[in-house]
């Protein structure tokens, strides 16, 4: 889901009101008494929340090329502009910050001193539909997702290549791999710490599948995990999936919805634990930012 494609965030919020869960569990993840504190409304699109060693979060504002860092003291700056249309982050080992820069198809790495490093610019020779979401292994191996989302500000008007797709570019490689193509539309991505799972949400077909990862870096096992489609995703440190849309609603590692959080009458785009501790649940909402006080953490 982007700001591009309202029609999909209308339709994927309707499907989450349909049903909602018991929220028989939230008590034991949300901080007592806790509800969404608004950080800020200046944006256009907020989008690819990630957050560093220290706990600082980092996020996008796509439509105005720009990434931002809310810090571990409650200050939000400007970190970065022409960020070549930066979509969804996530931060190697080294600490440089990985991008999927929308603007020509490209992953970037960004280091701390905000010097790029292009790590890919194509596929076969063909423009990538539009990197939209990442997640880093532990071999420095990155997992994103490829959907078609017309931007105004591309000369072209149709995708160079065909579906929309999962791809692996293994570190130090300059092209990357199809492990899934058997997906609509793929958008938000995360996998488990120990580096045997990869979720992906499928945002048109409202559904989220799990999937087995094996040590080439390939994808086995595909089963369906949840009912439901998100654009970005994220894990907590119980095994619980976190999906966008309609506020947070939360799965267990079962595919079980334990909980809803409501956040305001927004449309939600992403998030992530953030903050010291890494117990503060850092949300976009379209021009909106939000952090949450939580009982878990987040995973590294």
């Amino acid at each position: 889901m982007k700001y591009a494609i309202a029609a999909i965030v209308v339709l994927a919020s309707t499907s989450i009101a349909q049903a909602q869960p018991s929220d028989f569990d939230k008590d034991s993840l949300v901080a007592p008494g806790a509800t969404p504190r608004l950080v800020a409304s200046q944006f256009s699109f907020t989008e690819g929340a990630s957050v560093d060693r220290r706990g600082n979060v980092f996020f996008t504002d796509q439509p105005n090329n720009k990434i931002w860092e809310y810090d571990v003291q409650g200050q939000l700056s400007l970190w970065m502009d022409s960020a070549g249309r930066s979509n969804g982050t996530y931060f190697d080992r080294k600490g440089n910050l990985v991008t999927c820069a929308d603007d020509k198809g490209e992953l970037w790495s960004i280091s701390t001193d905000r010097k790029v490093t292009l790590l890919m610019k194509d596929y076969g020779g063909r423009q990538l539909n539009g990197p939209n979401d990442c997640w880093i292994d532990r071999k420095g191996g990155i997992y994103f997702t490829d959907p078609y989302y017309q931007r105004p500000y591309w000369t072209r008007t149709k995708p160079d290549i065909e579906g929309m797709k999962v791809y692996y570019l293994p570190k130090g490689r300059r092209q990357p791999v199809v492990v899934a193509e058997d997906l609509v539309r793929p958008n938000g991505i995360v996998g488990t710490p120990d580096g045997q799972y990869l979720y992906v949400a499928d945002i048109q077909d409202r559904k989220t599948y799990k999937y087995r990862i094996n040590k080439d870096g390939n994808l086995s096992d595909k089963r369906l995990f949840a009912e439901m489609g998100s654009d970005g995703i994220t894990l907590d440190e119980r095994g619980d999936l976190y999906l966008t849309g309609n506020g947070i609603t939360v799965f267990n590692p079962a595919g079980e919805k334990i909980a809803h959080i409501a956040v305001g009458a927004k449309s939600t785009s992403n998030l992530c634990f953030g903050g010291k501790a890494r117990n503060e649940l850092f949300i976009t909402a379209v021009e909106s930012v939000y952090v949450l006080p939580m009982r878990v953490k987040g995973v590294e």
